[in-house]
């Protein structure tokens, strides 16, 4: 006996199937089906011969992978009695639940009172499913591993990207061919870390940015996780994504939702799917119809050196050049004059603030701007009152190593998360506050997924309590972004990287899950304090104006020069976020490696921008034309280069075309897509930015 499931979205179709009421396998991931397509027919035509030296059946590679089964790869789910042994699971068919865009499918070991939940909910217009693993026991054995449903690669796919990184240096792409045995990465730090993204991209042979079949998957919880990629003898490979093994607490957990799309238009159709969803499934904002703000943040003006004086002169200069919103970073609470002390103590610095901070927000409100404040809530100096009234509140030992001499609060602790809601409430209900930015300097001590299920829990309080505050994530910048903690916040601080040239490929690296409207980018000092090189402020500029655009740096350091182009640049943002913050992004596929292309293109077509960075010498002597995405062959447009006055004059000698004049050239988007862009040439650290206008 065969039972079938499939799951629809314009793009793609996934097929599961039970055979003999066991757990069900993943038979068909991939284009579209026909309504009409005969499914225990498709599994019957799937169905393999055993071959020599092996079982007499080929066992699937099942939602769940059991040994019991017959598989001898990786397992699903791992459950071990007090000795330490592994339980022998028989998982069985026991119902199913429909609800409104979605399935429960129940299947249960009744001896050993197990049962395990495969949750399918599908994001038609967002070309998005969602598949859930939730395990639950009656007996006394100890939850040691699940993954959320297993998924297995598709025929033509032999190679997978990764997301590795580091602090300032994140989202980095790591390509790698698939080979026999299993490929594991683990994350024990708590979060999702710079270093491991919870995501991967599976391409079809030949796939490239913008064609040929790809997949995507990413994982949307915030704590530590493992995936592992293994390909067994038999040539299947299979995907795992879950939790870090040793986390769950007892008898119970929870794996997913893990995301999955594919696209028939390259990795670019996977990314629009999973901005998509973000945009209209997970983001909640506090004015959905408000466009995302210019933010100017203090930090690396005055870092803990906080004078009403100069942030009142700081604020008057973000004001004057287009800002919208300020934010004050550390330093404003308890005894806080350097990282060692005060976290946990959050109420207002009054040696540093006589007044509080009433006379500051007053003096931002009476220039147009809102105000932001920056919290480290989950975080405890030792040096600290909240650590001498409460020394059982951290997690973990006391004799631990600390990071950046600080320790986590054990936020699965009631009193803890009441503390830390009734300390934030009372600044914001007091304060004309509209945004947080929620930072986490450091990692956990050990892997607890509690901490992301408390976290959630608080957050949540938090914004039932003031809706109209939003709240942007940040660990160390990078360290925890994930379609989990995009369910609470609005946006992410992609790394603390300021240095225009790390982040024009950081951003670009994030662009394959994260939309551009929630990426913070600031325009960071001439000198970066983070890499120490100097920068010309257009290409920063730039940078920063093709995501969700912010300052941070001392404004005083600007000479007339830069600060008429910087107040241009935002003006020129702000005319355009409309696009950026609701159009598709293409990254563009470019001969030239030194450069690294994108643009965005409105939802119904009718106008587009194009980002076109130089970020080393090209090998070549000319700039090589950069070919456009996303148009209609048949119309034409109208493109401008908007920079023209960026255009090096050793490099470009003689007669300027129209283009590179600043004029509106027409051409077809035959022309456009097929023969590109002739952008002028360049020297390292510019980027060229274009419009397009369809006539």
């Amino acid at each position: 006996m065969t039972q079938c499931w499939r799951f629809d979205t314009p793009a793609q179709t996934l097929v599961l199937a039970s055979r003999n009421h066991r757990l069900p396998e993943v038979v068909y991931w991939s284009a579209p089906l026909d309504e009409g397509e005969d499914l225990p027919t498709l599994v019957d035509s799937m169905y393999p011969a055993p071959t020599g030296g092996t079982l007499d059946q080929v066992q699937p590679i099942t939602v769940c992978p059991l040994w019991i089964d017959g598989f001898t790869g990786v397992q699903g789910l791992e459950i071990r009695d007090q000795n330490g042994a592994a339980s022998t699971l028989r998982l069985r068919y026991d119902g199913e639940d429909r609800f409104d865009g979605g399935l429960d499918l129940r299947f249960a070991d009744a001896d050993l009172g197990v049962l395990y939940t495969l949750t399918a909910r599908v994001y038609a217009d967002a070309d998005v499913l969602a598949l859930t693993a939730t395990l639950n026991q009656t007996g006394p054995g100890r939850l040691a591993w699940l993954s959320a449903p297993v998924i297995p690669t598709g025929p033509r796919v032999d190679e997978v990207i990764e997301f590795a990184g580091r602090w300032c240096g994140e989202f980095q792409l790591c390509r790698s061919s698939l080979a026999p045995g299993a490929r594991l990465r683990e994350n024990r730090l708590g979060r999702s870390a710079h270093e491991h993204f919870p995501g991967i991209l599976l391409p079809s042979r030949g796939a490239t940015e913008t064609q040929g079949e790809a997949f995507g998957i990413t994982l949307g919880q915030s704590c530590g996780h493992r995936h592992v990629i293994e390909t067994v003898p038999d040539g299947r490979t299979q995907v795992q994504f879950g939790p870090t093994p040793g986390q769950f607490q007892g008898t119970e957990g929870t794996a997913g939702p893990l995301y999955l799309t594919r696209s028939d238009q390259g990795f670019n159709g996977v990314s629009q799917a999973f901005h998509r969803y973000l945009r209209r499934h997970a983001l909640i904002y506090s004015e959905p119809a408000r466009p995302r703000p210019v933010h100017y943040n203090c930090w690396e003006a005055v870092y803990f050196d906080h004078d009403i004086e100069t942030l009142a002169d700081l604020a008057d200069r973000a004001a004057q050049l287009g800002v919208e919103r300020f934010v004050l970073d550390d330093g404003w609470f308890g005894a806080r004059n350097d990282d060692t002390t005060s976290l946990g103590d959050w109420l207002v610095d009054l040696r540093k603030w006589p007044s509080g901070l009433g006379p500051l927000i007053e003096h931002v409100h009476a220039r147009g701007m809102s105000f932001g404040l920056w919290f480290e809530p989950e975080m405890i100096n030792d040096d600290s009152d909240l650590a001498r009234k409460h020394p059982t509140w951290f997690l973990g030992p006391r004799d631990q190593v600390p990071g950046r001499h600080q320790f986590v609060l054990d936020l699965a602790i009631p009193e803890v998360s009441d503390e830390l809601f009734s300390k934030i409430d009372a600044i914001l209900t007091d304060h004309g506050i509209d945004y947080i930015k929620w930072d986490h300097n450091r990692v956990l001590p050990f892997p607890d997924p509690r901490q992301a299920e408390a976290l959630y829990a608080l957050l949540s309080r938090l914004r039932a309590k003031h809706p109209g505050v939003e709240i942007e994530t940040c660990a160390s910048g990078g360290g925890r972004i994930d379609f989990g903690i995009l369910k609470h916040t609005q946006r992410v601080w992609l790394s603390d990287s300021n240095d225009g040239q790390e982040r024009w490929q950081i951003q670009r690296g994030a662009s394959y899950f994260i939309p551009p409207e929630i990426a913070g980018s600031h325009i960071g000092p001439r000198v970066c304090h983070t890499s120490g090189r100097t920068l010309p402020i257009g290409f920063r500029a730039a940078v920063a104006g093709s995501r969700s655009m912010g300052l941070e740096m001392n404004l005083r350091e600007f000479t007339d020069y830069e600060a008429v182009r910087v107040r241009s640049e935002i003006a020129a943002f702000k005319e355009r976020r409309a696009l950026l913050h609701a159009g598709r992004l293409y990254r563009l596929e470019v001969t030239d490696k030194q450069v690294l292309a994108e643009m965005h293109v409105a939802e119904d077509g009718a106008q587009f921008v194009v980002f076109s960075g130089q970020v080393q010498p090209s090998a070549q002597g000319q700039a090589r034309p950069v070919c456009l995405s996303g148009l209609d062959p048949s119309a034409r447009y109208t493109i401008q280069l908007t920079n023209p006055g960026d255009i090096p004059a050793p490099l470009n000698r003689g007669p300027r075309s129209p283009l590179h004049r600043g004029e509106g050239v027409t051409l077809s988007g035959t022309v456009l897509m097929h023969h590109g862009v002739q952008f002028p040439n360049a020297y390292p650290n510019t980027i060229w930015t274009l419009t397009g206008v369809r006539q």
